[in-house]
C-alpha cells in the first residue's frame, strides 16, 4: 500500500472546482469521485482475498450466483441479467471457469437456443471457501463504521433505483 498523501486530492479538486467557477457542481464532482475511489479501494481488498483462489470478482460473483440457485445452474442470459453485465462478460467468465473445472455448459432441457451454465462440485466448494474468506477479511470489516452502513446502503439503493437498476414497485426494501 502506498504512503498516504499529505492532503485529500478530492478535497483539493473540490477547492479547484470552486475556484474555477464550478462551485455549484463541486459537491457532485466530489461525491462521484469519492464513490469511484471507494470502489477502487474495495475492489483491491476483494481481489487480494480472491487471488489465492484463482478468482477475479466477476468469476466469484458467477460462482456464487450459481451456488445460490436451487439447481446450481442458470441459462447464460439469465446469469448476465442477474449480474447486470453484458453477455460477453458472462461468456468470458464461463470460459475461464469451465477451463478450471468449476462450471460446465449444458444444453437447456426445454429451450434448444439456450445454454445452461452449471456449477460443478469443485466450483461449489470453491465458492463456499472464497465466501468464507471474504466474509472474514472484507465483509465483516468493510472500512465503514457499522453505524453508517444502513445510511450508506439506503443512499446507494436509492441511487441505483433511480438509475433503473431495479424496480421494487410498492414492496419495501430492507433499507
Amino acid at each position: 500500500m502506498p504512503a498516504p498523501l499529505p492532503l485529500d486530492p478530492i478535497a483539493e479538486a473540490h477547492r479547484q472546482w470552486t475556484d474555477h467557477g464550478w462551485g455549484d457542481v463541486a459537491d457532485g464532482m466530489a461525491a462521484v469521485t469519492s464513490v469511484m475511489r471507494a470502489q477502487q479501494i474495495m475492489m483491491a481488498r476483494v481481489e487480494e482475498v480472491l487471488k489465492p483462489f484463482g478468482l477475479t470478482f466477476a468469476r466469484y460473483e458467477l460462482l456464487t450466483l450459481l451456488h445460490f440457485t436451487r439447481s446450481g445452474a442458470l441459462p447464460m442470459a439469465k446469469a448476465s441479467a442477474r449480474l447486470q453485465v453484458h453477455p460477453t462478460s458472462v461468456t468470458n467468465a464461463v470460459d475461464r471457469l469451465e477451463k478450471a473445472g468449476l462450471v460446465r455448459r449444458t444444453p437447456h432441457p426445454t429451450d434448444r437456443r439456450a445454454t445452461l451454465v452449471e456449477l460443478t462440485d469443485e466450483g461449489r466448494d470453491l465458492a463456499i471457501q472464497a465466501t468464507e474468506k471474504l466474509n472474514t477479511e472484507v465483509f465483516a470489516r468493510p472500512g465503514i463504521p457499522d453505524e453508517h452502513l444502513d445510511s450508506l446502503l439506503r443512499i446507494l439503493a436509492g441511487m441505483r433505483h433511480d438509475a433503473g437498476d431495479f424496480d421494487t414497485g410498492d414492496a419495501p426494501t430492507k433499507w
